[in-house]
């Protein structure tokens, strides 16, 4: 086989890992997090080599990239090729990430890929009645690293349900907390060509985190700090 030969099978096969990795249904990833994580490591690799034209190496990397691959779906009994994942839509302020923010993402991955809508600084004002401690900017950038989480952007400004429109989801999954009429929106979703989109409401909070919140974080900070000197803070 000639290098030109290797390197065109090399691309073949990294182009069909990437697109089946995608395939992957969220339960699948977190109940195999470390498998995947390598098999998607050895792509990456894969990728690199094939870069720098050692396209042996590169070829051999995607390959054992699928094999790993392969383990989940035979362990699973299940063909990727007719997964299709569902689209599920949060949005929220997320201002001082605590367990129970993951709680709620994690929960909402378990429908499918998470898009989360981060707030902007003036809306979240409004509904709150303060500013967030961190910029729009700042919790953008920290809901992207939550693993549990597909896509992330910043919502529009001025209405809530373009966000919707934009992602286009199978679920939009509430918070316990989140003070929603679900049947006006419905009627509103309804209105712009999204009656399929399927409502599910988070029941309660995990009892472990029931009381984990940005409000009694924020209660804590000021109780513990707000009398001291600037240098007992610092320390």
């Amino acid at each position: 086989m000639s290098d030109e030969e290797v390197k065109n099978r090399a691309e073949k096969y990294i182009r069909g890992m990437e697109e089946r990795l995608k395939k992957v249904p969220p339960f699948f990833i977190e109940k195999y997090r470390k498998i995947y994580d390598l098999a998607q490591q050895y792509t990456q690799d894969a990728k690199y080599y094939l870069e720098k034209g050692d396209y042996i190496t590169a070829l051999v990397d995607i390959v054992y990239a699928e094999g790993l691959l392969d383990s989940i779906v035979f362990n699973e009994n299940t063909n990727l090729e007719l997964q299709i994942p569902k689209k599920v839509f949060v949005a929220g302020t997320f201002d001082i990430i605590h367990p129970g923010h993951i709680e709620l993402l994690k929960e909402a991955s378990k429908y499918g890929l998470v898009y989360v809508a981060v707030a902007r600084d003036k809306n979240s004002e409004k509904v709150k009645g303060r500013r967030p401690i961190n910029d729009e900017n700042h919790r953008l950038e920290v809901i992207k690293s939550i693993r549990y989480v597909y896509e992330a952007f910043l919502g529009d400004e001025n209405d809530f349900l373009k966000s919707v429109e934009r992602v286009r989801p199978d679920v939009l999954f509430l918070g316990p907390d989140q003070k929603v009429d679900e049947n006006k929106l419905i009627d509103e979703l309804k209105k712009r060509g999204l009656e399929s989109v399927q409502i599910i409401r988070m029941p309660q909070r995990i009892s472990t985190y029931a009381h984990s919140s940005t409000s009694s974080i924020i209660q804590e900070i000021v109780k513990r700090y707000c009398n001291k000197k600037d240098d007992d803070i610092r320390e």
